[in-house]
């Protein structure tokens, strides 16, 4: 009997405490929540705004970079030697200014014989024209020349005449080249470069021929160069003006109107390529230099407008907090346009989401923080 009593009180007591393991397993989980809910709320209290979208208008400080209007590099097209030099570096030049005067004897020797073959050519096609104008004449007698004869002589004739057009263009060509001896400003600028002395040769197979004799610039007239970036492109016009200022003129502020945009993005830089036209008769700036551009950026009605101080910019991504349920949630937004302490972010945010003001990233997400607004528990209560 005492046997059977030992086996009773094991299963007694394996029953017992199979019931007591659920209630101890809730029991646990609700001391969890419990403490997750008090650690929130015993948590300082973050400051927190509401999303809203809003019209914006915003400027973007860009780099930019000043080139000449236009500039041209200026070579010797045929072999020679640098006879005179007319100008020199900062000289100032007009359209049609004989710049540089060059030397090739050999190119007198072709004319002259090009012009000799010219006379040559037009004594043979002289005869050969009286030739055959005397035996049409002739052959106006019938039985007098035979039409073959006709043909031939008329053929001849027009063989030299032929001739004497190829001489002539062998002289225009040889011409041509010897305009090549003068170089001339192709438009009005500054020479900004000379890499030639008197009596260098010069040319094709000259020595140093990849450099320029002379580098032309045009400075009364600029142009501004920027890249504009993808996210604010499209706003943008040919009756929109920026004002840009230079590192090297302090207190200047200059204008200029926006005149191309090459309406395609850079494959490389994702980028939009801008151009405004610089007036510049004080020759106050240079070509090379170095401009921040503050561009005018239009409202958008699908932006949301925030406090700069709500936009983490961390090494990872560029995003905001969203608070949910006492949870912080990282929603990665596109930065737009900036005005004073406001900025313009887009992203998957809709309007009266609940943001953390002054976020940073050590708050992570899913993290628990306590927003100062009553919890689920508070509210069934």
């Amino acid at each position: 009997m005492s046997i059977k009593f030992k086996h009773i009180t094991t299963i007694f007591l394996l029953a017992a405490s199979a019931s007591v393991l659920p209630a101890c397993h809730s029991g646990d989980k609700e001391k969890k929540e419990e403490a997750a809910d008090s650690s929130a709320q015993a948590a300082p209290v973050i400051a927190t705004i509401t999303a809203e979208k809003g019209k914006l208008d915003a400027s973007l400080q860009i780099p930019g970079e000043l080139q000449a209007y236009q500039q041209v590099d200026l070579y010797a097209k045929v072999n020679s030697y640098v006879r005179k030099m007319l100008v020199d570096v900062g000289s100032e030049v007009q359209a049609g200014q004989l710049l540089i005067t060059l030397d090739a004897p050999e190119i007198n020797s072709q004319l002259a014989a090009a012009k000799s073959r010219i006379a040559q050519q037009q004594a043979i096609y002289l005869a050969s024209k009286a030739t055959y104008d005397r035996l049409l004449s002739t052959s106006k007698t019938p039985g007098t020349i035979s039409q073959n004869d006709l043909d031939i002589a008329e053929a001849k004739k027009n063989a030299d005449q032929a001739n004497v057009e190829a001489a002539k263009s062998a002289s225009q060509e040889i011409t041509a080249n010897q305009n090549y001896l003068e170089i001339r400003a192709p438009f009005s600028g500054v020479i900004t470069a000379r890499n030639v002395n008197l009596g260098a040769y010069v040319g094709p197979s000259g020595k140093g021929s990849d450099l320029p004799l002379l580098v032309l610039q045009q400075q009364s007239k600029l142009r501004l160069i920027i890249s504009i970036p993808e996210a604010s492109t499209g706003g943008l016009s040919t009756k929109d003006e920026v004002s840009f200022t230079i590192r090297s003129l302090p207190n200047q502020t200059f204008k200029a109107k926006v005149a191309r945009l090459s309406g395609a993005l850079d494959a490389k830089l994702r980028s939009e390529r801008l151009e405004m036209d610089v007036q510049n008769p004080s020759k106050k700036l240079l070509p090379g230099m170095y401009a921040e551009v503050n561009l005018p950026l239009p409202a958008n009605d699908n932006a949301f407008v925030i406090p700069k101080s709500a936009l983490v910019q961390s090494t990872e991504k560029v995003f905001v907090i969203k608070v949910s349920d006492h949870k912080a949630i990282w929603v990665p937004v596109q930065k737009g346009g900036q005005s004073g302490t406001l900025v313009s972010v887009y992203g998957d945010l809709k309007p009266g989401d609940v943001l953390v003001k002054n976020p940073t990233d050590e708050i992570r997400d899913g993290q628990t923080i306590n927003d100062g607004k009553p919890g689920v528990e508070d509210k069934k209560n």
